[in-house]
C-alpha cells in the first residue's frame, strides 16, 4: 500500500461489542490509516470506512438503537461510504434476518439472514475457501463461527465467495460482507481488499472535489 492518498485514510470499527480489537490489530499491522473504535454516533463523520465486527448481532443491534446510531449510520451508507460487516455484522447490514425482532438490520446489503445457518457455537469450523479476484490466488482460511447463512440474494449482489454453493462473502457497491471471521486469522488479504475499496472511494471524492475548487 505506496498510495499517498491512504495515509489520510480513516477506518472506523464499530466498538459497542464484539470482535472490534481483532480487526484493529490487523489492520494497524497492515498500516497506512489510522483506526479509531466507534463508540458514539458523531465519530461517524470522522471517518472513511467503518467494519461492524462479529459478535452477538442482537446485542449490536440492541446498541445500536439504544445509541442513537441508527440514523447516522444510514446517513453514512447514503454517502457512498465503504461498510464492511463480518459474521453479525452482516446480520446488522441485511435487508432481512430471521429471529433479529425486535430489532429491524439496517438494508445496507439486498440479501436474507437466517441467524446461526452454520450451526451452533458447537457447529463452529474452518475451511478453505477461494475469494473471486483476491490476489495472491491462494484459498482464504474461512472461520465460520455461529455463522449465518445468506437464504437469498438481490439482482445487485455480487458473490465473491461460495461454501457448498451458498454465498460466504458478498458485495454491492461499497458494501461488503462475509459470513466468516477474517480478523481471526492471519491472513490479511480481505482486509486490504477492504482498505483498497476505502482508497478507491476517499480518492474519487478527493478528485471531485478538487474539480470543483478550480471551476
Amino acid at each position: 500500500m505506496t498510495d499517498k492518498l491512504i495515509d489520510t485514510i480513516v477506518i472506523g470499527i464499530l466498538a459497542l461489542q464484539g470482535d472490534f480489537k481483532e480487526h484493529k490489530d490487523i489492520l494497524e499491522s497492515i498500516g497506512g490509516c489510522s483506526v479509531v473504535e466507534i463508540r458514539l454516533p458523531d465519530q461517524l463523520t470522522t471517518i472513511d470506512g467503518l467494519i461492524i465486527p462479529g459478535g452477538e448481532s442482537t446485542t449490536i443491534s440492541k446498541l445500536i438503537h439504544n445509541y442513537g446510531f441508527v440514523s447516522k449510520l444510514k446517513d453514512f451508507h447514503k454517502s457512498g461510504n465503504p461498510i464492511w460487516g463480518t459474521c453479525a455484522g452482516m446480520i446488522v447490514i441485511a435487508k432481512e434476518a430471521s429471529s433479529l425482532a425486535p430489532w429491524a438490520p439496517l438494508n445496507f446489503l439486498d440479501i436474507s439472514i437466517t441467524r446461526n445457518g452454520y450451526g451452533r457455537q458447537l457447529d463452529s469450523f474452518q475451511t478453505n475457501i477461494k475469494i473471486d479476484k483476491m490476489k495472491p490466488t491462494e484459498d482464504y482460511p474461512g472461520i465460520f463461527i455461529r455463522a449465518p447463512k445468506i437464504s437469498h440474494i438481490g439482482s445487485k449482489i455480487k458473490v465473491l465467495a461460495r461454501l457448498n454453493n451458498n454465498p460466504v462473502a458478498v458485495q454491492e457497491g461499497n458494501v461488503l460482507a462475509t459470513s466468516f471471521h477474517p480478523e481471526l486469522t492471519n491472513d490479511k488479504r480481505f482486509h486490504e481488499m477492504f482498505l483498497t475499496l476505502v482508497t478507491q472511494r476517499s480518492r474519487s471524492e478527493n478528485q471531485k472535489s478538487t474539480g470543483l475548487q478550480h471551476r
